[in-house]
């Protein structure tokens, strides 16, 4: 493979991986913002908004439970047939499962079933989406060039982001423009049924990418597991176990984006914000983390990925007590500036590293597996977190940002410490990922390697 054309295909792999990952996440966190805005009312009426609110918030939480058995099962997939095979069957099963959550009757139209069938096609949604991030994050890891895979990873996560962006985005008219009953009764469907195009968009975009070189010389040894999920439990649980432990990142868009949105907009806790003004919340801070993400993911090739996620990690969880605090005096200026500082700038030092960080910690032929069973049993327990959130501190009760933001702290010290004691990653070579006693290469060689992949992408564009 020539440099220009493996610069031709480190490209394109991280484009894919941006676009499907916003393709899909978009399904993802629609559901998300319209669990905290809307179906409390439509699928979960009761004479109690605490049980409402709680209820609407656990189906949410109903997600993730099916990550860990999606990321079984796609893990898998992924490390037997090959990275792109599984993103094209995630997008699939995400896309079909979100049109369908928007021709679902309501509770007054056909009572107790509509919850139910509201929980199914959330679990269903849970499963696809485990084999996103770890599917993508592997393929560009394994096509991007020594030196450069935390920026090229990054791209998976700002993918992301502008994922949250659309979903918001989708809303943010509907919202502001439509009457409530309308809204209500029918516009909340139509974020829902444009994941038809989602579907489309994401097969065409998939279909075009190539098997990533580290997968094809195991495939081509004969190397590819039959179990890689035994072998990734076998050898490889303590790095797990780690990944679990960080994963527990996931809490800073819970506080931010579920249990935040539910706290200022529910009538019930009083706040009072408006939908469409909290609605920019989330966005104004993905929009800024967009331009974050690839320069953290550049500075992880510089000085490592420990150093980001710590500080990342750390900072983020106090910032959490501000923001609660800010939505509690009803400060929308206040709000979005911590915000923004939270989740769109300090939160993405990890936020933008785990796509690297993760995949290097596991060998070849059980990264995929490792990488989705671990990281989806961290996010799976904080996303039980919303409704935990809404039972200690429900509508009514005191100090609810001191009690939420004390939760949210704790598990970022926790995390932070599982990155203190992995491993370094940057410096070792694709072909050693994965062994806990492989050497990095030296500071100088690095950085000359590093400045000639730089110098390759360079001279592609030319």
């Amino acid at each position: 493979m020539t440099g220009i054309h493996h610069v031709s295909q480190s490209r394109k792999a991280a484009a894919s991986g941006w676009i499907g990952s916003a393709l899909e996440y978009y399904d993802f966190f629609i559901y998300a913002t319209a669990a905290s805005l809307i179906f409390p009312q439509i699928f979960f009426p009761s004479e109690n908004p605490t049980v409402a609110i709680v209820a609407s918030l656990a189906t949410y939480g109903v997600g993730y439970i099916a990550r860990p058995i999606g990321a079984f099962v796609l893990g898998h997939w992924g490390d037997t047939h090959g990275r792109k095979t599984v993103l094209i069957v995630c997008m699939f099963m995400m896309g079909l499962s979100t049109m369908a959550v928007g021709l679902l009757p309501t509770y007054q139209q056909v009572g107790i079933l509509a919850p139910i069938l509201l929980v199914i096609l959330r679990l269903i949604q849970g499963f696809a989406v485990a084999g996103e991030i770890s599917g993508a994050s592997s393929m560009i890891l394994e096509h991007a060039p020594f030196g450069r895979r935390g920026f090229y990873a990054s791209f998976a996560l700002q993918g992301v982001q502008a994922g949250q962006i659309l979903a918001a985005a989708v809303f943010l008219p509907l919202a502001a423009y439509m009457p409530t009953d309308a809204f209500n009764s029918w516009g909340w469907r139509i974020p829902f049924l444009l994941s038809f195009f989602v579907i489309v968009a994401g097969y065409i975009i998939r279909r075009e990418v190539d098997e990533t070189p580290a997968f094809a010389r195991e495939d081509q040894r004969g190397e590819t597991p039959r179990s890689p999920i035994i072998q990734a439990i076998k050898l490889s649980w303590p790095d797990m176990l780690r990944v679990i432990c960080m994963a527990l990142m996931n809490v800073i868009p819970v506080v931010a984006t579920i249990f935040g949105a539910a706290y200022a907009v529910q009538p019930a806790y009083g706040i009072g914000f408006a939908k469409d003004v909290y609605l920019w919340i989330p966005v104004l801070g993905n929009m800024l983390a967009i331009f974050v993400i690839p320069f953290v993911g550049n500075l992880s090739d510089k000085v490592g990925r420990k150093p980001p996620i710590v500080v990342g990690a750390l900072l983020s969880g106090l910032l959490a007590f501000g923001y609660l605090y800010a939505i509690n005096i009803k400060s929308v200026p206040l709000a979005i500036l911590l915000s923004l500082l939270m989740w769109g700038v300090v939160y993405q030092g990890y936020n933008a590293i785990f796509p690297s960080f993760y995949p290097e910690l596991f060998p070849t032929r059980t990264r995929v597996s490792a990488m989705a069973i671990s990281q989806n049993i961290g996010t799976t327990i904080t996303a039980l977190l919303p409704a935990l959130f809404a039972t200690v501190a429900p509508p009514g009760s005191a100090n609810i940002p001191l009690t939420v933001g004390a939760i949210a702290f704790g598990i970022t010290v926790i995390a932070a410490l599982a990155a203190v004691t992995a491993r370094e990653t940057y410096r070792i070579h694709i072909d050693d990922l994965g062994n806990p006693t492989a050497v990095p290469i030296a500071r100088a060689d690095y950085d000359r390697q590093r400045a000639g992949a730089a110098h390759g992408a360079a001279a592609a564009r030319i």
